[in-house]
């Protein structure tokens, strides 16, 4: 169990689903988390599990060693020059999840002594199967091991180099919303050869998710686990013949690229 206390900025949907993990895996006892929000009622959970609840952002950060910032991007210069006057370099680490904002940004808006991290959550942190991508500073570099721990309490991490950052966000966030178009898909045909909805819904869903995990426990490549239920002459090879016919992978990643060029030029 870590024996540092961390500080969660932001206690909206991403903020306390990262408390609520951390709790649940036991990484970190409740009472050394301290969450911040204006609305303190809506985290009624957490304080009744023990952890720390606030609205006073300086206050919140005084007993920290980490401090997530679990914030929009147009919040995160206002936070830090809110808190900047209590922040000491060399005893707070300070980690980001504020999409497109990167460690040169937050080092301009504190210093370059600080440890700063950028972590890049999805969606599935609420149920603890997150993808995390993280990269660091160099004063952060020692801090990596930690946060990566962290964060694996919430998902599975990698550590990757901040210039693929943007793309980390369009292939492990984005690509929770291209899953989901195609279990939607799934369904939709599934009714439309005889299922209902509900049976559907949950055939689609759990073979997805029976095919992800597949990868994730064997470590292989996904046109293997496809040759083992591709027969000659069989049906689930014509059915992908058809879907490439119709241009299923190149939309795929043609989807991809246009998301991380929407990135690209936003900046």
């Amino acid at each position: 169990m870590s024996n540092q206390n961390i500080t969660i900025i932001g206690g909206g949907n991403l903020g306390a689903s990262i408390a609520e993990g951390l709790i649940a895996s036991g990484f970190i006892q409740a009472s050394q988390i301290t969450i911040t929000k204006r609305n303190l009622a809506t985290l009624q959970s957490l304080i009744d599990k023990g952890v720390q609840v606030t609205s006073d952002n300086q206050m919140a950060i005084k007993n920290a060693d980490f401090v997530i910032l679990a914030v929009k991007p147009f919040q995160l210069k206002d936070i830090v020059n809110d808190i900047q006057p209590l922040l000491v370099a060399g005893k707070h680490t300070i980690i980001s999840v504020a999409t497109g904002v990167w460690i040169k940004d937050m080092e301009q808006m504190l210093n370059s002594d600080f440890a700063l991290l950028r972590a890049m959550p999805n969606t599935a942190i609420a149920i603890q199967q997150s993808m995390t991508c993280i990269c660091a500073n160099e004063k952060a570099k020692d801090k990596v091991t930690y946060v990566t721990e962290l964060f694996n309490q919430l998902g599975k991490t990698i550590v990757i180099d901040e210039k693929l950052m943007d793309a980390a966000t369009v292939l492990g966030a984005c690509g929770t919303a291209y899953a989901l178009r195609y279990i939607r898909a799934n369904i939709q045909g599934g009714i439309e050869i005889g299922f209902s909805a509900a049976q559907a819904s949950l055939i689609a869903a759990q073979t997805v998710k029976g095919a992800a995990d597949l990868l994730l426990t064997k470590n292989t490549h996904p046109e293997q686990e496809i040759d083992k239920v591709t027969t000659p002459m069989g049906c689930t090879i014509a059915g992908l013949n058809e879907m490439e016919h119709q241009g299923f992978s190149s939309s795929l990643i043609r989807g991809l690229t246009a998301s991380y060029r929407k990135i690209k030029n936003d900046m």
